[in-house]
């Protein structure tokens, strides 16, 4: 696979709790430069970035990042806001609490209301893999089908572990057709990235791919 191809299915990624303007407008140029399929950063640096790159690059962000256990109405208003800021994609946590304490239907209404909030925009559902069981893990591949989200994501990166090849084969296995994967946390290298693609990635949520393909001596 070239590597242009696996960085068009990159989300840039900037999430550190001491990331400042240079290390986002930073990004944001690596985005542009790389041709990467969004930059993914913090809601409070979105309007100023969508600002700085216009209709060169698509702006994610979180919301109810990273534990997910901020009330419904919370994520809800952190979604609109992010689209009224100018948005273009949203990745939320879901309540975990919920799915351990198995109201499914509870965090099904939530994904609802915030796909609503999103008027539009790409929603993708983060599950956090590493910490459910696997049929937790099925059942949220359901939820979210049912939903009505456009992507369901594994990671944070920031609980106890990432993306693995098992849990992108099982959400391949049991999402619906209209449900896309992201495979995020600990891509830490370029074979990896091109593995998960193959088992049916559409989108890598990464803060290193790019860095990857420079030391492999490849420039933009």
């Amino acid at each position: 696979m070239e590597r242009k191809e696996i960085l068009a299915h990159v989300d840039h990624t900037q999430l550190a709790q001491t990331a400042g303007w240079e290390s986002i407008r930073d990004l944001c140029e690596e985005a542009i430069a790389y041709r990467t399929a969004s930059v993914c950063i913090p809601p409070s640096y979105v309007k100023q970035a969508k600002e700085y790159v216009g209709e060169r690059m698509a702006v994610c962000t979180v919301i109810g990042f990273p534990n997910g256990y901020s009330t419904t109405e919370a994520k809800v208003f952190e979604a609109r806001q992010a689209v009224e800021d100018g948005a273009d994609e949203i990745d939320m946590v879901i309540n975990l609490g919920w799915v351990k304490d198995g109201l499914y239907d509870k965090a099904e209404d939530e994904i609802r209301r915030v796909k609503a909030a999103c008027k539009g925009k790409l929603l993708k559902v983060i599950i956090e893999t590493c910490l459910l069981s696997r049929e937790e893990k099925i059942r949220m591949c359901r939820v979210v089908t049912a939903a009505g989200a456009d992507y369901i994501k594994t990671s944070t990166g920031f609980s106890t572990d990432g993306a693995t090849f098992e849990d992108v084969e099982l959400f391949a296995q049991h999402v619906g057709q209209d449900v896309k994967i992201k495979a995020a946390g600990g891509i830490s290298s370029l074979e990896d990235a091109e593995r998960f693609l193959e088992l049916g990635a559409q989108r890598l949520g990464s803060s290193r791919v790019i860095r990857l393909v420079r030391e492999a001596g490849e420039e933009a």
